[in-house]
């Protein structure tokens, strides 16, 4: 029979809901960049114990937090040594990993953001989940007035030049939804636009006869994890006569800054588009 004799001495209460719930976490592992990125810009990175290993961004992340996954595997031991209150996953890539965390007992949320709308809300989600909803909502509308002044000025150019954007080389993969979606706000047209809505990579898988047909202006590049080699989309079949390649317009952006569905795609990942787009907007 329960009774307060087994309370500790110093009190004679019974335990409350704040004695056993933790809020908010206080130790957070966050197996993908984009709730690094988020958490540093909301000045809650204190609250960060793990990250993984392909974090870059914040750069003081990568050197002062323990990398404890990759992007489809995690080192489940360690995750539990680091004893987090919640660990932040990304989509059904990581299911097994956050299947194996919730055996063990550890709380996890899962995003699932595949275009702008969805990158803001996660956002929102992240601050309320740690209680900074203000600090959240406050970064939400600088993030908006960003895409709202490439969009203003996208408005002004004479010509909205075709795009493909690569996102893989092997097999040609097209742009995901949050990539084709800041492609129009910086004034260009995605090709495969009709593809973009596909939220798993095999969905958005292009052949390049699809891309000979549909005459880019422009090549942008983003082979995550590897260096764009334009020689060797030039090298392929029919590819020479596509106005991007006579005019040489094939550019790269790195994969952090466009392929991260966070910050960073709304913020220098826009950027790196506006530049390339309106370089060529005007001499198509």
């Amino acid at each position: 029979m329960w009774c307060s004799a087994t309370l500790p001495r110093s009190t004679s209460r019974l335990p409350s809901v704040s004695d056993v719930v933790l809020f908010p976490p206080a130790r957070i592992v966050c197996l993908t960049e984009e709730t690094v990125e988020t958490l540093y810009l909301l000045g809650e990175q204190d609250r960060i114990v793990g990250i993984s290993g392909y974090v870059v961004r914040p750069p003081e992340a990568r050197r002062t937090k323990p990398r404890v996954s990759a992007f489809v595997s995690a080192d489940i031991g360690k995750i539990l040594k680091l004893e987090p209150d919640l660990v932040l996953a990304f989509s059904d890539l990581q299911a097994d990993i956050v299947a194996d965390l919730a055996r063990q007992g550890l709380s996890v949320y899962v995003f699932n953001q595949r275009s702008v709308a969805e990158i803001l809300d996660m956002i929102r989600t992240l601050g309320a989940l740690v209680g900074a909803s203000d600090r959240a909502k406050t970064l939400v509308g600088q993030l908006e007035g960003g895409l709202d002044r490439a969009r203003l000025r996208a408005a002004g150019f004479p010509r909205r030049p075709r795009v493909f954007f690569e996102e893989w080389d092997e097999p040609l993969i097209s742009a995901i939804g949050w990539v084709s979606e800041l492609i129009a706000l910086a004034g260009g047209i995605d090709i495969f636009a009709d593809r973009a809505g596909g939220r798993a990579a095999k969905d958005r898988i292009v052949t390049p006869e699809e891309v000979i047909e549909r005459s880019p202006d422009l090549i942008i590049g983003s082979w995550c994890g590897k260096k764009v080699r334009p020689e060797k989309i030039k090298s392929r079949r029919g590819f020479a006569d596509l106005p991007a390649v006579r005019s040489g317009a094939i550019h790269e952006i790195k994969s952090p800054i466009i392929l991260q569905p966070g910050p960073a795609a709304l913020t220098d990942g826009l950027l790196a588009l506006e530049k390339i787009i309106g370089t060529n907007a005007g001499r198509i």
